[in-house]
């Protein structure tokens, strides 16, 4: 068990600032920040939170600090689908739909979907059905041989990218079942690992069903201001075709009508 001193410092060291650095983001001394990471001083539940903030903690782990210096909790963690979230719930569904006929999901901090608009159903048709059972793993899904994997022409630039997003989010807030995650898809001895990412930006995501090939990039989502867990922990991630040819497959009748099946 770390103490709240133990946590900051570890955080301050995650985010390479110096106490300094840390203490004029805060408005405090250099030396309250030394008192308090040694344990010769005992923090307030705000100082905790505003050196958090600072320091741009997560919200869990935001809990995590004050449960070590012994007060409660300040941030729920509620079911989105829910009673108290329903009004994100709604507003995420709404923005789901909006996008349509393009694809779009919402996943949780474990990449874990959430909830899909119609636009994704085609893309699944041949997905094995254990990948299917909640929880769906996003990046399982796509690197599957079994999900997605076989229908995606760039499959290794993909992978880059996604090694890049993940090993980014792991160091700026460590969770042992997303490393799980990385280390068994997305380790960097696997044999792709150096395949380089021509922009990161918009790196394609290019499929080919049949004679058909897709070229889509996508836009990630958050809420700014959340003071939930659970709103904190997802995203929206929307997908756009990167030509006319992508953009017609998707406004075509045909389309529409495999979308509602």
């Amino acid at each position: 068990m770390h103490t709240v001193g133990e946590l900051l410092q570890q955080w301050r060291h995650r985010r390479r600032l110096s106490q300094l650095d840390l203490a004029i983001g805060a408005d405090v001394s250099a030396r309250h920040v030394s008192l308090v990471e040694t344990g010769k001083s005992n923090p307030s539940a705000d100082m905790i939170l505003r050196l958090a903030d600072q320091l741009d903690v997560p919200l869990r782990e935001r809990n995590r600090l004050l449960l070590a210096a012994g007060f409660a909790p300040r941030y729920a963690e509620r079911p989105l689908d829910g009673d108290a979230l329903s009004a994100a719930w709604d507003a995420i569904a709404r923005v789901l739909r909006a996008h349509e006929p393009y694809p779009a999901l919402v996943i949780d901090r474990r990449w874990n979907i959430v909830m899909t608009n119609r636009a994704i159903d085609p893309f699944l048709a041949d997905v094995a059905p254990d990948l299917l059972r909640p929880p769906i793993n996003m990046v399982r899904l796509g690197l599957d041989p079994r999900g997605l994997a076989p229908h995606i022409v760039n499959l290794a630039e993909v992978r880059s990218l996604l090694r890049t997003r993940i090993a980014r989010q792991l160091a700026a807030a460590p969770d042992p079942e997303l490393t799980a995650l990385y280390e068994d898809l997305l380790a960097p001895d696997s044999e792709d690992a150096s395949h380089p990412i021509e922009s990161e930006v918009a790196t394609p995501m290019i499929f080919r069903f049949g004679e058909r090939e897709l070229r889509l990039f996508s836009t990630t989502t958050t809420f700014g201001t959340p003071m939930d867990i659970t709103l904190d922990e997802v995203a929206i991630e929307s997908y756009y075709p990167g030509d006319a040819e992508s953009a017609a497959y998707f406004t075509t009748s045909d389309a529409d009508a495999r979308a509602d099946t």
